[in-house]
């Protein structure tokens, strides 16, 4: 997206037909990445708030508890909790940091909070980007209606 020192406004009505259309189409684009980011994002803070109650649901009495191990997504093997105080989270790229329950029920709360900041600010942009492709049909519709009403030779239809 382009940065606010590089925006400028445009006056829409100077533009032709088919420069309007390709607007809108970039326009169409950009709304498409953003529903797609809406929908990412959505999927990162269900996956946080589903490790976050899986956190809930260990106390120190499931220490010794047999557990599925996953070594892939598709293999398991079995294996026991030998510390049900401490976890391991996954924070991306492959890295991994040990915390306490509360530690960790802290790392997901503010990982929600984050991407829910960022959900906003994306819906935002796109009720923004919306607005401005309801403009360009109403500008568009305008100018073919316009175009309509007038002959080729540039004279008025006359209309009974």
């Amino acid at each position: 997206m382009a940065r606010p020192e590089e925006l400028q406004a445009v006056d829409l009505s100077k533009l032709n037909i088919q420069q309007l259309v390709q607007v809108k189409m970039q326009v169409d684009q950009e709304l498409n990445l953003l529903q797609d980011s809406m929908h990412s994002l959505k999927v990162a803070v269900n996956r946080f708030l589903d490790a976050k109650e899986s956190l809930e649901k260990m106390t120190p009495e499931c220490t010794g508890r047999g557990i599925m191990v996953p070594l892939t997504s598709s293999v398991y093997i079995s294996g026991r909790i030998a510390d049900a105080s401490k976890v391991l989270l996954d924070i991306g790229t492959g890295f991994f940091i040990q915390r306490d329950l509360e530690g960790a029920r802290d790392y997901f709360q503010r990982k929600v909070a984050f991407v829910k900041d960022q959900t906003e600010k994306i819906q935002a942009i796109g009720l923004e980007k919306s607005k401005i492709r309801e403009v360009l049909v109403d500008v568009i519709e305008t100018k073919l209606s316009q175009t309509a009403s007038v002959s080729p030779k540039g004279k008025p239809t006359s209309r009974s």
